[in-house]
């Protein structure tokens, strides 16, 4: 049975989208271990990528305590992301995020420095953040054996590694850290609050809800206050951000938050582009049958590659 979305709140869904509801799991972070092995399941059931064309190792960064990262590197690139995969900051890792990571690389011919970070509730807040941000300086730092340049780094990533990356630019920013040119966040976990109308209302929308956003949060926050750099929403200064892509799914809790983040960074001197996905729900782009899955991946590494050609 497909969930039901409140009357008069939605356009209609993709209808490609829609056949693949009843496959995905349900909604439900009050057990992340058996949430870890739905979500696994899922990523195992989507096509493999073809890495003929690249190089990809895993390797150890290291930090205290060490980060693994996956590395993927086509052979003509210049620029690279520090990429974090999504899963409600409690699920996921390089393995389930393959699929979309080697996409990324191949598509936009850049290096993908894919991030295993330490996940909650196990590994609160800033677990998570202290990971990404020791893969964004390590990869500074070995830019010229990545082979590419040191300026053309950016970082990004899905749902609950969007908001991860967005807080890393804001870290890099305030700690005078490594130059940042781009940040790719795609429906990203920005605000802990859930105060806008799409956070309040979409209730029974698929794969995210209200209810799954308030528990992601709670494990995340571990019961401790949100700083900017959890929720990169409360920031109050946006200026000096790189350049931003922020995409939104129609049918996400996100939604809102994710448009006034990108309308704050442009009101405080920030390029971005925003692209708002009629008819489809968070996450929709692991359907990669679906055509308009398929022009999110793509659009998503079209961006990436315009702003590391810059």
């Amino acid at each position: 049975m497909i969930p039901a979305i409140r009357p008069g709140t939605m356009t209609d869904m993709d209808p490609e989208l829609e056949a693949f509801i009843p496959l995905f799991p349900q909604a439900d972070l009050s057990d992340p271990v058996t949430a870890r092995r739905h979500f696994a399941e899922l990523a195992a059931a989507v096509p493999k990528p073809d890495t003929t064309g690249m190089e990809v190792r895993d390797l150890v960064v290291p930090a205290d305590p060490e980060v693994a990262v996956r590395i993927y590197r086509p052979h003509a690139a210049t620029g690279a992301i520090v990429w974090l995969h999504g899963g409600g900051f409690v699920m996921g890792d390089v393995h389930t995020e393959h699929p979309w990571a080697a996409r990324l690389a191949d598509l936009a011919g850049a290096v993908v420095v894919s991030v295993d970070y330490r996940l909650a509730p196990e590994n609160p807040f800033p677990a998570a953040l202290d990971d990404a941000y020791a893969a964004l300086v390590w990869t500074a730092d070995n830019a010229a054996e990545l082979g590419v340049d040191p300026q053309r780094i950016g970082v990004g990533g899905h749902s609950s590694g969007g908001g991860i990356a967005a807080a890393v630019a804001l870290r890099a920013r305030d700690e005078g850290g490594p130059h940042l040119c781009f940040q790719l966040l795609n429906q990203p976990g920005l605000d802990d609050r859930q105060r806008t109308w799409s956070a309040r209302t979409f209730t029974d929308t698929p794969w995210m809800n209200r209810d799954k956003a308030a528990a992601m949060w709670r494990h995340y926050l571990g019961g401790r206050p949100a700083s900017p750099y959890a929720a990169p929403a409360r920031a109050e200064d946006l200026s000096g951000l790189p350049p931003a892509y922020v995409a939104t799914a129609e049918l996400c809790p996100n939604r809102d938050e994710d448009i006034d983040y990108a309308v704050r960074l442009l009101q405080a001197g920030v390029s971005v582009e925003l692209h708002q996905w009629a008819g489809t729900f968070h996450g929709s782009q692991a359907i990669l049958s679906a055509a308009v899955s398929q022009r999110q991946i793509t659009e998503l590494a079209a961006a990436l590659g315009r702003a590391l050609a810059e």
